[in-house]
């Protein structure tokens, strides 16, 4: 665990702060590593600290009483994790868990409450993302509702890839299942119908998106891939983070 050094921080949310806000955080900021099954907070747990992903996906899992869990969000380098540290952590029922392995930046919570209590651009930004947030958690429960699970799949795909960039995604069909509450026999048979049209080449644990491009709300294709209702999903939680910030 390393103090920061610099100013260049690798996650979007904090590098679109001014640079005073930034001053002052990076003496608080410290890195750390995310490897795949890291819990950075429990459900109904006290916080302590923010994490700020620099690389990596970190899955919001809501967690029912009888200890099974789905998606209900993801966050990568555009925000941050932990955000009920501003409210109340122990009233969070979801749980934090690193399902792509990555690094973050952490903050404390003192430094967070100490920023946060200037009402400035950090308190905007948060809140900000808090909203973005909400808006994910919104449509990926009527997408699930909705939508079949190919679409259910592109729809994460999708996602996952506006963290990572063009990667292979170190996934397997029973992780992914677990993921969007599905059967994995409905993951197999949607990654086969995808790997069919050409849009993903999937071979043992590993799925390498070969094209992007007929996820526009125009669709190009026939497949669920360019499916309207699959891009509106996925433009709609989309939408709210890729606007710049304004503020006070």
């Amino acid at each position: 665990m390393n103090r920061t050094s610099s100013l260049a921080l690798g996650n979007e949310l904090l590098e679109r702060l001014p640079a005073d806000v930034c001053a002052r955080l990076r003496h608080d900021l410290q890195e750390v590593e995310l490897p795949v099954g890291k819990v950075l907070y429990e459900s109904y747990a006290r916080q302590h600290s923010m994490f700020f992903p620099r690389s990596g996906i970190v899955s919001l899992l809501f967690v029912l009483q009888n200890g099974d869990t789905s998606e209900i969000a993801m966050v990568g380098r555009e925000g941050v994790v932990g955000m009920s540290l501003i409210v109340d952590s122990q009233s969070t029922p979801s749980r934090a868990v690193v399902q792509v392995a990555g690094e973050a930046l952490m903050l404390p919570g003192e430094a967070v409450e100490r920023e946060f209590g200037r009402n400035g651009r950090f308190h905007f930004a948060v809140l900000r993302y808090g909203q973005a947030l909400l808006a994910q958690m919104a449509q990926t429960g009527v997408c699930n509702r909705h939508h079949t699970v190919e679409r259910q799949l592109c729809r994460w795909l999708l996602m996952s890839l506006d963290r990572l960039g063009p990667v292979d995604l170190k996934m397997t069909q029973e992780q992914i299942a677990h993921l969007l509450g599905v059967r994995r026999g409905g993951i197999t048979e949607a990654a086969k119908k995808l790997q069919t049209d050409g849009v993903i080449d999937y071979s043992r644990g590993t799925i390498r998106v070969i094209t992007a491009t007929n996820c526009s709300p125009e669709p190009a294709s026939a497949t669920a891939w360019s499916a309207a209702s699959t891009s509106d999903c996925w433009a709609a939680a989309r939408r709210f983070r890729t606007r710049p910030n304004a503020g006070p």
